[in-house]
C-alpha cells in the first residue's frame, strides 16, 4: 500500500505505549457533548494560565542552581511505613480509614469499599523508563501486597497521577475504574476492558457498591505524550457512602467553586488536598514578606490556598481532617523539598484545621487520634523562609483575561 495511509501506521508503531491513546468514536462524541468542550478541546470556566510570560528563564536558572537543586530533594531517608496484611485485617473502627502512599495515592476505606486514588507505583513520573523524575522514597508495599481494591479513581492524564505500569497491574484485578472524559482511552490501550471504566464530566456521578463517586471540577488541563489540544477532561472528586464524605483535589489552582462543592455535596470527614509542586517568585532583592506569582500560578495551589480550600469546602468551618498530598514524592517544583509540609502546618494551625501528616504507608482514620509530628525536619534541609503567621496571607490568585488553556501549553 501507498499514500498518506501507509506512512502513518509505521510512525504510529513507535509511539511509546506509556502515551496512551486517542479518543475515538462514542467516547469522542460524548467529549464533544461536553459543555466544557469547546472549538476541539476542554476549558476550565475562567482563563487559567499554564505558564506566565516571562517565567521560564527563572524557572530555568532555578533548576540549574546547584543550592536550589539540593534543597529540593531530602538531604536523608525518608522514613515509610511498610503495611503489612495484619494491618488491613481489621476494618477501621469509625469506618473510614486513609493510607496515604505518597504524592497523590491515597487508598481510602469508606464504609466497607475500598477506593485507591490516583495511584502512581513506577519509580518515574515519566512515559520512559531511563528519564524523568525519580522517587524520593520507596513505594510503602509492592501493589501485590495491596488488600483488594474495589474502584481505582484517577483526575487526570498527567504522567504523576496516571502510570501506565501501575494501570497496567491494576487491570489483571477485578477493580472498576472511574475516571474523567477521555482517560478510558488510555486504560482501554493499556489492557483495561472497557465494561470496567466509567467515564465522567463534571457533576456526573457513578454507583460502585453503596458509594456514590461524583467529578467535580478542578482548574488544571491535562497533556499526554505529543498530544495537541485539551483532549481528556481533569477532574477533583467526592465519594460519598452511607457514612462519610471524602474529597480528593486532583491537581488544581484556585478558584471559587471550591465553595460551591462544598454547598452541592459536602460538608467531609477528610479532604486530600494538593499542596505541593507550586511556583513562587522572590526577585533579588525582594523585602516584601509576600512572593511574586511564579511560573504557573494558576494551576496548582500553595500551601495556603489548599487550607483555604479545605476551608471552602467545609463551609468556611474548620471542619474535617486536611490530608495534603502532592508533595515529598517527586521534585516536580522549585520550592524545597519540606516546604509545602512546613508552610501547611501553620498555615492550617493559624486557621484551626486539623492535619494529617502521616509518613508513606501511614494509615489514620480521621476521627481518631492524627499523625501531626514534622518527621519530615529529619531529613530536610533548612527552610530558608518560614511562614509568615502574622502576615495576611491573599490566597486568591489574579486572574488573566489574554489566556487559556486552549491557547497556552
Amino acid at each position: 500500500m501507498t499514500g498518506p495511509h501507509a506512512r502513518r501506521k509505521p510512525i504510529a508503531a513507535l509511539r511509546p505505549a506509556a502515551f496512551g491513546a486517542d479518543p475515538t468514536g462514542e467516547r469522542l462524541a460524548r467529549m464533544r457533548r461536553s459543555p466544557r468542550f469547546v472549538a476541539g478541546q476542554f476549558r476550565n470556566p475562567l482563563p487559567t494560565r499554564t505558564l506566565l510570560p516571562g517565567s521560564t528563564g527563572r524557572l530555568l536558572l532555578t533548576q540549574l542552581s546547584k543550592v536550589d537543586r539540593a534543597r529540593r530533594a531530602p538531604r536523608g531517608h525518608v522514613p515509610v511505613h511498610h503495611p503489612i496484611a495484619a494491618d488491613w485485617a481489621a476494618e477501621p473502627a469509625s469506618g473510614l480509614r486513609l493510607t496515604w502512599m505518597g504524592h497523590s495515592s491515597v487508598l481510602a476505606e469508606i464504609d466497607g469499599q475500598r477506593v485507591l486514588f490516583d495511584p502512581v507505583w513506577g519509580q518515574r513520573c515519566s512515559p520512559f523508563p531511563f528519564a524523568g523524575p525519580r522517587r524520593l522514597h520507596p513505594v510503602p508495599l509492592p501493589l501485590a501486597e495491596l488488600p483488594p481494591v474495589d474502584v481505582v479513581v484517577i483526575s487526570h492524564d498527567h504522567y504523576d497521577h496516571l502510570d501506565m505500569p501501575t494501570i497496567r497491574a491494576l487491570a489483571r484485578t477485578d477493580t472498576v475504574f472511574v475516571v474523567p472524559l477521555g482517560v478510558g482511552a488510555d486504560l482501554e490501550h493499556w489492557g483495561v476492558p472497557a465494561t470496567r471504566i466509567t467515564e465522567l464530566d463534571w457533576h456526573e456521578s457513578g454507583k460502585v457498591a453503596h458509594l456514590t463517586l461524583t467529578a467535580t471540577p478542578a482548574r488544571h488541563f491535562c497533556g499526554r505524550g505529543l498530544r495537541g489540544g485539551q483532549h481528556t477532561l481533569w477532574a477533583s472528586w467526592v465519594v460519598a457512602g452511607p457514612r462519610h464524605r471524602v474529597f480528593h483535589s486532583g491537581d488544581t489552582g484556585y478558584f471559587a467553586e471550591f465553595t460551591d462543592i462544598g454547598r452541592q455535596y459536602g460538608p467531609f470527614d477528610a479532604t486530600m488536598i494538593q499542596i505541593g509542586a507550586y511556583s513562587e517568585f522572590w526577585p533579588k532583592n525582594h523585602t516584601d514578606y509576600t512572593p511574586l506569582p511564579g511560573g504557573w500560578p494558576d494551576i496548582h495551589m500553595t500551601p495556603a490556598q489548599g487550607v483555604q480550600t479545605h476551608l471552602d469546602l467545609q463551609g468556611s468551618r474548620p471542619s474535617g481532617v486536611l490530608l495534603p498530598i502532592h508533595w515529598a514524592t517527586f521534585n516536580l517544583a522549585p520550592h524545597p523539598w519540606a516546604e509545602p509540609a512546613e508552610w501547611t502546618r501553620d498555615a492550617a494551625a493559624d486557621a484551626g484545621v486539623p492535619v494529617a501528616f502521616p509518613v508513606p504507608g501511614q494509615s489514620f482514620e480521621p476521627a481518631g487520634k492524627l499523625p501531626i509530628g514534622p518527621w519530615w525536619r529529619a531529613v530536610a534541609h533548612p527552610i530558608s523562609r518560614p511562614w509568615r503567621r502574622s502576615e495576611a496571607v491573599d490566597v486568591r490568585s489574579p486572574v488573566s483575561g489574554n489566556s487559556d488553556l486552549g491557547d497556552e501549553r
